[in-house]
């Protein structure tokens, strides 16, 4: 990555170098703090960054766990609840918020994926973490303003029309 940065230097602006010059610092910084292992050694806005990445990529990992809640997410990660919240607040978002997306976005994938059309919905919500299929169509009407099975329809209609 500072490679790359120092190749194109001259073709940042000055708002772009700021920003990734804050970027290369943390990275470099999580990655200097990780082999020492000693997190503790990170400037708190770089160790709080550094933490909601890794944090978010417990979650895309762990996205199929119906058990993946806040209290297991703080618990994996040695933090309270209430200050994962507050990590997830600084970046605009809730844990419970990112967790669902995610999870919708997963199943909205596997529906309009002709490869998977003769897979159950509910095998697909499960999947996902949703273990009880009207928790599952609830929440991604909610979402998306239709059914699973209509939205599953409508991503087959439109994958026949471009052929």
């Amino acid at each position: 990555m500072l490679t790359g940065l120092a190749d194109t230097h001259a073709d940042l602006t000055s708002g772009d170098s700021v920003r990734l010059g804050t970027t290369a610092v943390d990275l470099t910084a999580a990655l200097l703090a990780h082999h020492a292992d000693r997190q503790t050694l990170l400037p708190t806005g770089s160790r709080q960054r550094a933490l909601f990445e890794q944090i978010s990529a417990h979650i895309a990992t762990h996205l199929g766990d119906p058990r993946l809640t806040p209290r297991a997410i703080a618990a994996a990660h040695f933090i309270s609840t209430r200050y994962l919240h507050r990590i997830f607040q600084q970046h605009g978002t809730a844990v419970s918020d990112v967790i669902r997306q995610q999870r919708l976005a997963r199943c909205r994938r596997d529906l309009a994926d002709p490869a998977q059309c003769t897979v159950p919905i509910a095998a697909i919500a499960m999947r996902w973490g949703y273990p009880r299929p009207s928790d599952f169509t609830r929440s991604f009407r909610t979402a998306t303003g239709m059914t699973p099975s209509e939205y599953r329809a409508a991503s087959q209609d439109m994958d026949r029309g471009q052929r």
